[in-house]
């Protein structure tokens, strides 16, 4: 059986072209059809990005030839999907929320599923907003979505803000193992490839932290809620627990948001040996099932007292493990420790291409 036909919406853009190099060599899909803002349309694609975040090393192949669609043209990506070009979308789409959230639901509603990077629909009642490690049964509530909507083939889902992966698969473990947790208290020390293109002036950066990135802590202590909510007949209903604050700063770093985390249980309290043995045997569903993107060990541990690093770990397998370090009590909670995930792989492009295999496992894309 032939790869999957696959677009990219924003292709031009940072995690756009994240995706394409990701998928150069993929098993499963290939890309087919790019499509970007108007001032890209009409260009091949190697053109469309020649000058930008980085070159692609697809362009001086078949992805550099295609021609850039305008991503607002949805009847264009629906007549490639009709001649077996673009049998979904992952969209790394870069405007508006709105014109996003419209956007992105003109596509499901013309038989086209989207993979979505973009916050735009996070917090919709029956879009799951995947971690395909710690919710995967969240995709369940895609019939549900469509029977709503009056949508066929088409749906949306969404991944969660890049920050957070860097802690929330070692608190799902945690929770996985019969240790609720209460309360949680979070630092983040985020990349400025997460700020996008054209992203922060280096004049900023250069010998300092900005202590402040819009929208970055709400995000931190409310997405969290969702992806350990439950599914009902409405849509998801999110968690009561953990309670979370969150600082969120921007530092020079090029790749990897790392989280400095203490956490108190809400009963049960494991020991610092148990929690080394949780975190570092945790596995989960895209283990079992092997799926291309998905890292052999979803979390790493390190004993260095000076780990991890982003530029030491940020790659560890494929770019798409969760490195933890620095496990040890708390004087006012229970636990400490360092969690670090690359943001523009795991946290972006890597994290949707693992949820597009959950969903081609499910069926979703037949």
């Amino acid at each position: 059986m032939g790869k999957i036909p696959v677009g990219i919406l924003g292709a031009t853009g940072m995690v756009g072209q994240q995706y394409i190099a990701l998928l150069e060599n993929h098993p499963w899909f290939e890309v087919r059809y790019v499509a970007a803002s108007p001032r890209s349309a009409g260009k091949a694609y190697r053109e469309a990005v020649a000058g930008r975040w980085h070159p692609v090393k697809t362009c001086s192949g078949a992805v550099g030839d295609l021609i850039v669609e305008d991503a607002n043209e949805v009847s264009r990506t629906a007549a490639a999907g009709k001649r077996g070009d673009c049998a979904f979308v992952f969209s790394a789409l870069e405007m508006g929320k709105d014109e996003i959230r419209s956007l992105e639901a003109a596509y499901a509603a013309a038989g086209i599923p989207v993979i979505s990077n973009a916050s735009a629909h996070r917090w919709t009642e029956d879009v799951p907003m995947l971690i395909a490690e710690i919710n995967p049964h969240h995709a369940d509530i895609i019939p549900l979505q469509r029977a709503k909507r009056g949508w066929d083939r088409g749906f949306i889902v969404v991944k969660p803000n890049c920050s957070i992966q860097s802690y929330m698969t070692p608190l799902y473990a945690l929770i996985k193992a019969g240790y609720g947790v209460g309360r949680l208290l979070v630092t983040t020390l985020q990349a400025v490839s997460g700020a996008g293109y054209p992203g922060v002036p280096s004049l900023d950066m250069i010998d300092n932290v900005i202590p402040y990135i819009g929208g970055e802590e709400e995000k931190s202590e409310e997405e969290p809620l969702k992806i350990l909510g439950t599914l009902t007949e409405r849509g998801i209903e999110k968690a009561a627990t953990p309670r979370i604050s969150a600082h969120c700063n921007r530092v020079p770093v090029s790749d990897g948001h790392t989280a400095c985390v203490s956490l108190e249980f809400a009963g049960p309290k494991p020991s610092i040996g148990e929690i080394k043995e949780i975190l570092a045997s945790f596995t989960s569903l895209p283990q079992e099932l092997d799926l291309p993107m998905a890292p052999k060990r979803p979390i790493i541990l390190r004993e260095e007292l000076d780990r991890p690093q982003p530029r030491t770990d940020r790659d560890a397998d494929k770019a798409m493990a969760v490195t933890v370090g620095r496990i040890r009590p708390c004087n006012l909670f229970d636990l400490r420790f360092t969690g670090l995930s690359h943001n523009t792989v795991r946290g972006a492009a890597g994290g949707g291409i693992l949820n597009a295999e959950l969903l081609k496992t499910k069926g979703y894309f037949s």
